[in-house]
């Protein structure tokens, strides 16, 4: 077996916040990591739907990045984007 070639390994702490609310159209179970990693973007991890993405307040004002991302209809993704206007 050849040696394992890696382009980083670090570890670092993060904080998670679980948060879980229902919109008008669909329910949210989410998990929000922060780190120094993403450059004051966080992670958003959508548990149910097992996606993810890095946003930032930038990402939230890109047309489609959510609905994209999350495959969500443009209403299910308005109300995840009021919601991480909140925390972003």
């Amino acid at each position: 077996m050849s040696e394992r070639f890696y382009l980083y390994d670090d570890m670092e702490e993060t904080r998670t916040r679980f948060v879980s609310f229902m919109g008008e159209h669909q329910r949210f179970d989410l998990a929000i990591v922060t780190s120094a990693r993403y450059y004051g973007k966080q992670l958003v991890l959508d548990v149910q739907s097992n996606r993810f993405a890095i946003i930032g307040a930038d990402d939230l004002e890109e047309p489609g990045y959510l609905e994209h991302a999350y495959n969500l209809s443009a209403e299910e993704a308005e109300e995840l984007r009021s919601f991480l206007h909140e925390i972003v």
